[in-house]
């Protein structure tokens, strides 16, 4: 199936001529119109564009001057900005025909790197959800291992995109676990990098871009294009080696954290994978032990408190027949905030900087750290979140959010699936700035775990 080849596989094949970018993208489109009625993964497409990008990358291969990613199909989520593209963010709220005005960074660089961008993906309103749901769309974004579940959010239509087989490279956003959480859920290898690695505009706390592929070498080879400084984004990093290194296990010290101090408890199936995966790492050399959770009850409330802030200035300034528009649920979350007064606030944006520092503390003894993406599998579409509860929204990010307060990098990758075969996420946290490290540890997880189930590809 020429959608669901690796990034080396397409450029090996340009190379020959054993492949074509136009052959290659034309298989792209058919299978997303084969699934796009099931799996409600995008919300534009224009194949007319595709396919003359293709061809000029055709032209590129024959020529002799291809560029990195030539001719690799890319999706890009909705709030990554597109001069001229639509710009709503996934909620019905904005208006009809809001377009971006400014290409957003991680959008140039695979521009310039040759990648086709074919296709936006779905998001919920703001990308304030972990989930599909949203007020823009008819549907929310599904889950390719079982289409009445989502896929997780808010990169929600990039993961259906991705584990649907409409080529290797989707890219997502996180603020909270929205590149991770879906990953988790629909197996697939999702990164979120060191804080300014990838350059990001508009920017905020804790805000990066990154891959959602099906194997860490496809998101290595995108990350290498991604982590380049732009000057828009006053976090950005210098130049840095993110390719994966050869890596000795043997005396690695590795955390193993399975509580995470706050938030819903670990379901058995996924401590039970996420200890053998631990367990995995001992066989070979590694030094394993026990980390606990270091977050508190009153910092997720807090940054939770700041959040509902934020948003409900946004929303409260919208005039009030757009205001109507948004999801009732993000409705329901902010309207506490009217009533916070500036030391509930400025509390809630001081426990930001409390969990990094924790964060940090509590993972400084280690090489690595171990988790549970989330605490469950995935759950149904039509749920904001794994409760539904708009007073308690983010008890499953327990695992995601510190480490983008923290700024460090953390790779969710598959570590088996329930008894009914749902993907159960591993996370592998790393030292600030080690994007390399937790893409060369995936690398080894992904040669040494068990096989996973095939792809669901078909309906």
């Amino acid at each position: 199936m020429i959608a669901a080849l690796s990034v080396a596989e397409l450029l090996a094949g340009y190379r020959s001529g054993a492949l074509s970018p136009v052959d290659v993208m034309q298989a792209v489109l058919a299978q997303a119109d084969a699934r796009e009625s099931q799996l409600h993964a995008l919300c534009a497409l224009d194949a007319d564009a595709a396919l003359a990008a293709a061809r000029a990358s055709e032209a590129r291969w024959r020529a002799g001057t291809p560029l990195a990613l030539d001719g690799v199909p890319v999706t890009l989520k909705e709030n990554i900005a597109v001069p001229g593209a639509a710009y709503r963010l996934g909620t019905a709220a904005t208006p009809a025909d809001a377009v971006a005005g400014f290409e957003a960074p991680p959008a140039a660089r695979l521009r310039e790197a040759g990648a086709i961008a074919w296709a936006r993906t779905t998001m919920p309103d703001y990308g304030m959800l972990s989930s599909g749901l949203s007020s823009l769309y008819a549907e929310p974004a599904r889950n390719p291992w079982d289409t009445a579940l989502t896929p997780g959010g808010s990169s929600a239509g990039a993961a259906a995109a991705a584990a649907g087989g409409y080529g290797p490279l989707h890219l997502g956003t996180d603020i909270g676990g929205s590149i991770r959480l879906p990953a988790g859920w629909c197996g697939l290898v999702g990164l979120k990098p060191s804080h300014g690695r990838v350059p990001i505009k508009p920017g905020y706390a804790g805000r990066v871009a990154g891959p959602l592929t099906r194997t860490v070498a496809d998101a290595a080879a995108m990350l290498a294009v991604l982590a380049q400084p732009d000057a828009r984004d006053p976090t950005q990093l210098p130049p840095g080696d993110v390719a994966p290194r050869p890596m000795d296990v043997r005396g690695l010290r590795i955390g193993l954290m399975l509580d995470a101090g706050w938030g819903d408890a670990v379901q058995p199936e996924v401590r039970e994978a996420i200890t053998a995966a631990a367990r995995a790492f001992e066989q070979v050399g590694a030094i394993v032990e026990p980390l606990a959770g270091f977050t508190t009850r009153d910092m997720a409330d807090g940054i939770d408190r700041f959040w509902r802030m934020r948003s409900w200035l946004d929303i409260s300034a919208l005039p009030a027949a757009q205001r109507e528009r948004v999801l009732p649920y993000i409705l329901d979350w902010v309207a506490p905030a009217a009533g916070y007064d500036g030391g509930t606030v400025f509390h809630g944006y001081s426990q930001m900087q409390a969990l990094r520092e924790a964060a940090n503390a509590a993972c400084e003894p280690f090489d690595f750290v171990l988790s549970p993406v989330s605490p469950m599998p995935a759950y149904p579409a039509r749920q904001a979140s794994p409760r539904h509860d708009p007073a308690r929204p983010f008890e499953h990010i327990a695992f995601t959010l510190p480490f983008n307060m923290s700024e460090q990098p953390a790779l969710a990758i598959n570590a088996g699936c329930t008894a009914a075969g749902l993907p159960i996420g591993l996370q592998i946290i790393g030292r600030r700035f080690d994007d390399a490290g937790v893409l060369a540890l995936g690398a080894l997880w992904e040669q040494w775990r068990p096989a996973p189930p095939p792809w669901p590809f078909r309906a």
